[in-house]
């Protein structure tokens, strides 16, 4: 009788117990593996090394990881909406694969060379991107033409010569510290992006200053090789009476060009350019 009534007690303990193992399992971080995914994954690479292990030493493959191979969410901290891809050891030479639902990824210090128009194509929620601090230097058109909700991108300490298409609705943008070149940017590059507020193009080889959206308020330029300006850059020359007070800061020291020589090209600004007047 007494053996029976420990089997009536013990039986519903543990299935309990095991139902509160589930439900942990259930709660790790948003967008990363369940508990059940991960015993999966672990047990399908411990098969697999043991199938690697009855090949001949010939056949061997190399078993050094890699960063592409394995699910971002174990490479990564994958928060809800967001995902911190920084700095990620085995080295990250792509763009990972993405939860669905991510708005914020932050792929920051890695070893990325290309984005491409496969990388964010299914990821409609992303509002922001940075890539800063990567070896991109290859950018596919149309790589960012499927985010309509983009509004920062920063690819700042990178490789690029010329910019891609650019999302139209973007507030922010920051290629800072590229190779970027006149030549490959289009004079006209910004001129559909009416909501960009901030314009970082410091630190690269820019020879003339592109179109600039009248919603800029803050623009660099500073240390490329920008040798004049006109007044229709920043100003009107057929509307005298045209101003701009939402331009609040434009630096452009570390230029050759001289400022001092075009004083008409500021009539308009509210603050001067930062620069060499002398």
């Amino acid at each position: 009788m007494k053996a029976l009534l420990f089997t009536c007690v013990l039986v519903p303990w543990l299935v309990a117990a095991s139902a509160r193992r589930s439900d942990q399992d259930s709660q790790l971080i948003p967008g990363s593996l369940s508990g059940r995914e991960l015993n999966g994954y672990f047990s399908d690479n411990l098969q697999s090394r043991r199938a690697r292990r009855a090949l001949p030493l010939a056949d061997e493959p190399d078993d050094s990881p890699i960063a592409d191979d394995l699910p971002t969410c174990l490479l990564c901290v994958c928060l809800t909406g967001s995902v911190y891809c920084e700095e990620v050891s085995p080295d990250m030479t792509t763009v990972p694969a993405l939860p669905k639902e991510t708005a914020y990824l932050y792929g920051r210090f890695n070893k990325i060379k290309k984005i491409r128009t496969k990388d964010f194509a299914d990821i409609v929620t992303l509002k922001r991107i940075d890539l800063t601090g990567n070896l991109i230097s290859e950018i596919e058109d149309g790589a960012f033409s499927k985010l309509p909700l983009l509004e920062e991108l920063t690819l700042a300490e990178n490789k690029l010569v010329k910019l891609p298409m650019l999302p139209a609705k973007l507030s922010v943008f920051n290629a800072n510290n590229n190779n970027l070149k006149t030549k490959f940017v289009k004079a006209n590059a910004f001129k559909k992006m009416t909501k960009l507020v901030n314009l970082f193009l410091a630190d690269n080889q820019l020879e003339a200053v592109p179109y600039i959206p009248e919603s800029v308020r803050i623009l660099h330029l500073q240390n490329n090789n920008i040798t004049e300006v006109s007044i229709n850059t920043f100003c009107r020359s057929n509307d005298t009476y045209y101003l701009r007070p939402i331009l609040s800061e434009v630096r452009m020291d570390g230029n050759p060009v001289m400022l001092s020589k075009y004083p008409d090209s500021f009539t308009c600004m509210k603050v001067l350019p930062i620069g060499r007047y002398r």
